[in-house]
This record gives structure tokens, C-alpha cells and sequence, in this order.
């Protein structure tokens, strides 16, 4: 096992990383932006090291000057840039220090996404409907005869990185090319390449995520299912496990397939195979995140795997211990993506200072953050603040459980989503378990919901009133409820 890893990366994530390593008994060690000083993935690590520019986060030669200079033997990049980067990944081997992920062959397999979709439909499996090559974002002809060929509405995708930066929904001809520099422009910032391919949409479909383990000696699992179908900018704002409306025999074809394309590509440690499903029913591939992703919470709760210990484990060269056999799929989880964003103003980002940050709590709720009363939201980096993840042994039983939970997170000082994620959990399609890719958009339609903190605040009135009036004469409290804060539609919040 490691003695020493780096934690390539920063908020929610570094803390999971660093807290993994810690309970293993392997040190931790931290790195910052002036701005993440006092953050508490570096308060959390046993030490922690300086980056020399703002964005070095993001920069592959810093965190590999960090790791020679500081004589670690592996290196966790969570999620992010980095995660995916083969250069990276091979500068890494070269000299000897292990990178918790895939080796940089498998990253460059799967890099490639066209590539990856003829692989794999070459193997017999449905894939979704790519564009016979990618594209610069200075070949306009080629691209719209393309677009024509393939129909719309269509997506816009980076040929290089993960399914979230420089992917956008094109509805007709005179969209595209507007939309494809915004593509070129996120692709190349985010992943230095700027090439883009086209993909038939598939509207009002569901997303389904596969999680796999895979050891140097083997053995591949699968870990259920997730669906990721309500999405913001193509990210997912609320996770579940399993996907509800799939029947047994749907289930075990995903797996199946998730398995075989894991195999196809040799992918050892955690990596995500992603499937589109349409209205018909049908699953297509879409591609595969070689790297633990955000809504990982809601598969530890079901499987009750620690994927985290599960990455520093495979990558030390261990055995996974266990076949699919014994993976044992139980209750059901959901995931909620806690940003400091406002929905209902363009989804502006909301940096600042956080005043109150108050946590649900109880029985099987589980909430990965970095922040605290006190905590600087930067303005530099991603608005995800906190990842809120509930279990119930049914379905019905997990649903009361977020909602309860979304009604206790409480933050002051910064704005955030948590309005809209009550909205959405309330909702009946959602409630149902028929929700698609297009259910989450007309909550945006609505009223804001008024003060997230206005059923506090009615608390706190009930005890000064109280205070107030009780050397006056006896008052007996008021008998609060369940039902003061169930509602979020008659409460606003």
C-alpha cells in the first residue's frame, strides 16, 4: 500500500480523498491556491504545499513538479482536467509515481470519442449515432452538411474530456455554428483541443450510468445503476440508484453491456459506462468516464463500497476480493448537486461569504462538502459546493428522506439551488420515477421560491415571542410538527 499520495484537486472531492487516505493510514498531502488557504481539504491533510499560479489546479506540469518535489508515491485526481489526461498520466509513470485511475493507455483509448463509439459498436453493442469524424471550429460547410445528414435537433460534443464542458443541444441549421465556437472555445480551454463532433439527440430520454470496478488482475463488477437524467448544462443536478422504470431484463443488458465495454478497454480502478435509453426502451452507448464521478455517493449507499478505498486499493496492485456474486444491490439513494449559483437569474454564479451553513442530518443522510460557517466561496472555480446523498430501503421511504434533508440544508450569504432541487423532488413526474432529460426545465418557468430560511425564521419569532412573554404569564409552546416544513410549495422554499 502507499505511504504518501498527493490529492490533485481541490474542494468536496479533496476532502473525500484526503479523508479516504487517512482512514487507510496513508498521508495525505494537500495543495492550494492562495484562495483555498484555509479550506478544509487542507486543514483535513497531514500536510499541505503552496501552487505557484491561480489555475494551477487545472495544470498538469504544476501538480507533477508538486508530486517530484514533495517524494509521493501515488497521486488522486479526483475528477476534473486532470483525471483524463494522459500526458499527465504517462509523465507520472515515467517516473515511477502511480496515478489512482486507469493507466494512460486506457485514457488514450477512450479519449478519442468517435473512435471509442466504432470500437465499441464493432463489439455488438447499440451505440448512439456520432458524426463520421470531428470537426475544427473552422470547418462551417463541412460541418452544417453534416448536421443535415445526421438531422436535428443534434448535440454538440468536445472530441477530447468528459460529456459535461462543450456539450450544447442544437435545435436547428441556424444555431449550429454559433454554437459549435462555444464548444470549440469550452473544448479547448478546458482540454486543449478544440475539435468538436455532432450526435443525434435523443429528446426527452433517460441517462444511464454504470459504474464499474476493475482490478490489474481480471476481475470486473459492475455496481448497479444510476440515473443522471436531470441535468443542468449537461450536468447532473439530481442522481438515483438504481434507475426507477427499468425492468430486471433492461438492468441486466445495461450491466452486461457496461461490463463488456470495460473489458473492451482494459479499464482498471473506477470508471462510469455511460448508455442513453429512448423512449422505446432501447440503451445505447455513449461513452465512458474513466474516473470516479461527482454522484458516486449514491452507489456507496447502495452497495455500501467504499469506491474511494476501492481506487488506492486496485491501484496498489491488491485484488478486488470479491466477485459480482457478492455485490449485493440494496434500497435505493438519491443525490442532489448543491451549487452556489441562482437558477432563476441565468444560473449566476454566487461566490461570497457563507454566514450559515447548516446540515441535515439523521439516518442515512450523507452530505461531501468543503464548506463551513465561515468558508470563502472563490469566484475562480466550479460553483459546486456541497453533494447531499440519502438512502431508504424503498423508494418511498428515500424520497421522504430528501425531502426532509433538502429542507434542512440551510446556507446563508451566498445564493444556491436548493429552491429548485425542492421543486424538482417534489414534482410528480419525479415522485413517479418517469422523468426524462427534459423534466427538470420548466421549474425554471415558475416564481422564485421566496426566503429558503423563512420556516427558521418562524421559529425563531415563536421562542423571542416566548422569551418575551414568559415572566408576563405561563404560555405553553406551540406544538411544531412535521408538517411546519414538509410542504416546500407552501412554504416557499
Amino acid at each position: 500500500m502507499f505511504n504518501k499520495v498527493l490529492v490533485a484537486n481541490r474542494g468536496e472531492i479533496a476532502v473525500r480523498v484526503v479523508r479516504a487516505c487517512r482512514d487507510m493510514g496513508i498521508r495525505a498531502v494537500a495543495v492550494y491556491e492562495p484562495d483555498d488557504m484555509g479550506a478544509l481539504h487542507v486543514r483535513l491533510a497531514d500536510e499541505a504545499h503552496p501552487l505557484p499560479r491561480q489555475g494551477d489546479y487545472r495544470n498538469p506540469d504544476a501538480m507533477l513538479s508538486i508530486a517530484r518535489q514533495i517524494g509521493v508515491d501515488a497521486v488522486h485526481p479526483g475528477y476534473g482536467i486532470i483525471s483524463e489526461h494522459p500526458g499527465f498520466v504517462r509523465a507520472c509513470e515515467e517516473i515511477g509515481i502511480t496515478v489512482i485511475g486507469p493507466g494512460s493507455a486506457a485514457l488514450e483509448q477512450v479519449r478519442n470519442k468517435i473512435d471509442t463509439l466504432e470500437k465499441v459498436r464493432a463489439a455488438g453493442i447499440p451505440t448512439t449515432h456520432p458524426s463520421s469524424r470531428a470537426f475544427s471550429p473552422n470547418e462551417s460547410e463541412a460541418m452544417l452538411a453534416e448536421a443535415e445528414a445526421i438531422g436535428f435537433p443534434l448535440v454538440v460534443k468536445a472530441h477530447a474530456g468528459g460529456h459535461g464542458r462543450g456539450t450544447h443541444l442544437v435545435y436547428n441549421r441556424d444555431m449550429l455554428m454559433n454554437v459549435v465556437q462555444r464548444s470549440s472555445g469550452a473544448a479547448q480551454a478546458f482540454y486543449g483541443d478544440a475539435h468538436v463532433y455532432l450526435e443525434a439527440a435523443m429528446p426527452a430520454s433517460r441517462y444511464i450510468e454504470v459504474p464499474v470496478l476493475g482490478d490489474t488482475h481480471g476481475t470486473i463488477v459492475h455496481l448497479g445503476e444510476r440515473d443522471g437524467s436531470i441535468q443542468r448544462n449537461t450536468r447532473k443536478v439530481i442522481g438515483e440508484s438504481p434507475a426507477p422504470g427499468l425492468s430486471q431484463e433492461q438492468r441486466e443488458a445495461i450491466w452486461n453491456c457496461a461490463l463488456k465495454v470495460a473489458r473492451l478497454f482494459s479499464i482498471h480502478g473506477v470508471a462510469t459506462v455511460e448508455f442513453v435509453v429512448d423512449q422505446a426502451g432501447q440503451h445505447y452507448f455513449t461513452e465512458i468516464k474513466p474516473r470516479i464521478q461527482v454522484e458516486h455517493l449514491a452507489t456507496e449507499m447502495v452497495t455500501r463500497i467504499d469506491t474511494v478505498r476501492e481506487q488506492l486499493r486496485i491501484a496498489a496492485g491488491e485484488p478486488l476480493g470479491y466477485t459480482q456474486e457478492q455485490v449485493r444491490l440494496s434500497g435505493v439513494a438519491i443525490f442532489c448537486r448543491i451549487n452556489a449559483e441562482d437558477p432563476w437569474h441565468g444560473y449566476m454564479p454566487s461566490p461570497g461569504h457563507i454566514n450559515s451553513f447548516r446540515l441535515p442530518g439523521g439516518p442515512n443522510v450523507r452530505v461531501d462538502t468543503y464548506a463551513y460557517a465561515g468558508t470563502d466561496v472563490p469566484v475562480h472555480y466550479d460553483s459546486l459546493l456541497a453533494k447531499l446523498a440519502v438512502w431508504g430501503a424503498t423508494r418511498s421511504e428515500c424520497l421522504n428522506r430528501v425531502h426532509r434533508a433538502l429542507q434542512e440544508f440551510q446556507i446563508e450569504g451566498v445564493r444556491t439551488n436548493l429552491g429548485l432541487l425542492r421543486l424538482i423532488v417534489n414534482d410528480p413526474e419525479f415522485v413517479a420515477g418517469t422523468y426524462t432529460t427534459d423534466s427538470s426545465q420548466h421549474h425554471l418557468m415558475e416564481a422564485p421560491p421566496a426566503d429558503d430560511n423563512l420556516a427558521d425564521l418562524a421559529a425563531i419569532a415563536a421562542l423571542a415571542f416566548l422569551a418575551l412573554n414568559r415572566e408576563a404569564s405561563p404560555v405553553t409552546p406551540p406544538a411544531f410538527t412535521s408538517g411546519w416544513y414538509h410542504d416546500s410549495r407552501r412554504l416557499g422554499g
